[in-house]
């Protein structure tokens, strides 16, 4: 997939992938994967399904790197929306919506019955796109939560 709007593009090609942007943002950037190795970069690349936004032409060498979302996916039953993130210096040009849309009408997630997410601070963003707070689902979802489990484990 490829689409382009106003001087930035979107795509779903792999190569493209600049996976020091990635990890330099998830690292120093996200409260979510700060500390991870960069190795575990390339190992959640190569198992999702990855979103990256780019401004500039898509037919360039290197493309500018600037968001990023990847999907981990069955592609029927079940989805998980994970490391969504555009560059400060892109904010507030609605790059993230048109991710998200980008994202829920892929033909690749589109369909799955369960789609989760897990956010500290953009609600907001995702109630737009049809998520909701599973708080109450009836004692029906469980997780393992392991917060700060990349500290002291930096490959790089």
């Amino acid at each position: 997939m490829l689409v382009e709007k106003e001087g930035y593009f979107i795509s779903t090609n792999k190569e493209l992938l600049n996976r020091e942007v990635i990890y330099n943002f998830l690292d120093k950037d996200s409260y979510w994967a700060n500390e991870i190795p960069f190795d575990y970069i390339e190992r959640f690349i190569k198992s999702s399904f990855c979103f990256g936004v780019y401004k500039g032409n898509p037919e360039a060498n290197e493309p500018n790197q600037v968001g990023f979302a990847r999907v981990v996916t069955d592609g029927v039953t079940f989805a998980y929306l994970a490391d969504v993130f555009i560059l400060p210096d892109h904010r507030k040009k609605g790059l993230s919506k048109w991710l998200m849309e980008q994202i829920m009408n892929d033909e690749n997630v589109s369909i799955v019955r369960t789609f989760m997410l897990g956010t500290r601070d953009a609600h907001d963003l995702y109630r737009k796109y049809g998520f909701e707070v599973i708080d109450n689902s009836k004692n029906r979802f469980m997780a393992i939560l392991k917060d700060n489990l990349y500290k002291n484990m930096k490959s790089k």
